[in-house]
């Protein structure tokens, strides 16, 4: 599939790492580093604008290596884009260290999923059809 895209950064395009990769890093595109302090977030620019065909999203998700290392995360993970949004990509990193953590420019700070999604058209009725789960939930499936 082909995706228009306009870089603004001074870093190469995303790309898979792999020929089985589902996502693509992002990188942080920055006149200086950042400074994230522990529990603090900020709105992270990656100078991409991009313009995904009707029935896909990109899915921006955190770093496993951040994540686990450093205790940076993506806030509103997965963070959705939307095919008629064209700003700016732009990433919400949250410090969930006690640590502060230095965000450098060319940093890979998320990674970024294209999706194909459907939308739905509601059906109001009054009874749904039982399952063998029914209305359990919230870990209601790993008790015996």
């Amino acid at each position: 599939m082909k995706i228009q895209i306009i870089n603004k950064s001074h870093h190469d395009l995303p790309a898979y790492a792999t020929l089985a990769s589902a996502g693509m890093d992002l990188r942080a595109n920055l006149a200086e580093p950042v400074v994230l302090k522990p529990l603090q977030r900020c709105l992270i620019p990656t100078g991409l604008y991009m313009a995904l065909p009707i029935g896909y999203e990109a899915q921006v998700r955190p770093r496993s290596g951040l994540a686990i290392k450093k205790g940076i995360t993506v806030l509103n993970s997965p963070g959705t884009i939307d095919a008629d949004y064209r700003g700016e990509i732009c990433v919400i990193l949250v410090n969930l260290s006690s640590e502060e953590f230095v965000i450098e420019d060319g940093e890979r700070i998320a990674q970024m999923v294209i999706a194909r999604h459907e939308q739905v058209e509601w059906e109001t009725v009054d009874t749904l059809g039982d399952t063998e789960r029914g209305a359990g939930g919230f870990g209601h499936t790993g008790k015996d």
